[in-house]
Formats: structure tokens, sequence, C-alpha cells
């Protein structure tokens, strides 16, 4: 396997975890922050507002996430 094959299947091997030392609650902003290479921050104020606007819908969804992943 050369250096190019194995670049791009440890690329296509990222995969989404909880970030259980960086969390605040569960640990899936985090884990959110860390797949996509954002700030945490930015990722919670997008949960409340998220959650604000759709009426507590992402709320179900962040438990979710929070269960199922790990």
């Amino acid at each position: 396997m050369t250096q190019l094959d194995h670049s791009r299947s440890a690329s296509a091997a990222k995969s989404f975890r909880l970030n259980k030392t960086n969390a605040k609650f569960m640990g899936v902003s985090a884990g959110i922050a860390d797949y996509f290479g954002v700030d945490v921050t930015l990722v919670r104020l997008a949960w409340v507002v998220g959650t604000l606007v759709g009426f507590g819908s992402l709320l179900l969804i962040y438990l979710a996430i929070g269960l199922i992943a790990d």
C-alpha cells in the first residue's frame, strides 16, 4: 500500500466519538466539535439556539446521540 493510499484510508476511517474529557454533559458537543474541527463553544451555542427555535426537539436528538454514540 502506498503512502497516498494509506492517507486516504486513514481519512475515510474518521469516526464520531463522544469527548468525555472536554464534556459538560455527556460529551456530545465536544465530540461534534472534534469531528468537524470547530470550536466547542460554537457547537454548544448552536444546540441552544436550535433547541429554542425548534421548541425543544434538538434536546431529544442530543440525548439520543449521547445514549447511542460510543
